[in-house]
């Protein structure tokens, strides 16, 4: 997949735990982990929005568009 999700760099930057993010957003706690790691298919923008809102950041922050050949350079 070409979009790489950068949940955790940005969790870290704002020293936010994921259980507390969790709470504050309404996820399960394997969600937000499932979310972290890449494991999803589709993001609601209600969980896009309440992710940005808590962690006062874009949603290209996020998500980022990494071409193909990119991906399999890395």
């Amino acid at each position: 997949m070409s979009i790489v999700v950068r949940l955790d760099v940005i969790m870290a930057l704002r020293k936010v735990r994921g259980n507390d993010l969790a709470e504050r957003i309404g996820l399960t706690q394997a969600n937000l982990s499932n979310l972290k790691a890449g494991k999803i298919k589709a993001i609601r923008l209600r969980t896009l929005d309440a992710l940005c809102r808590e962690l006062s950041c874009q949603p290209g922050d996020i998500l980022e568009y990494v071409p193909q050949e990119a991906a399999h350079e890395k």
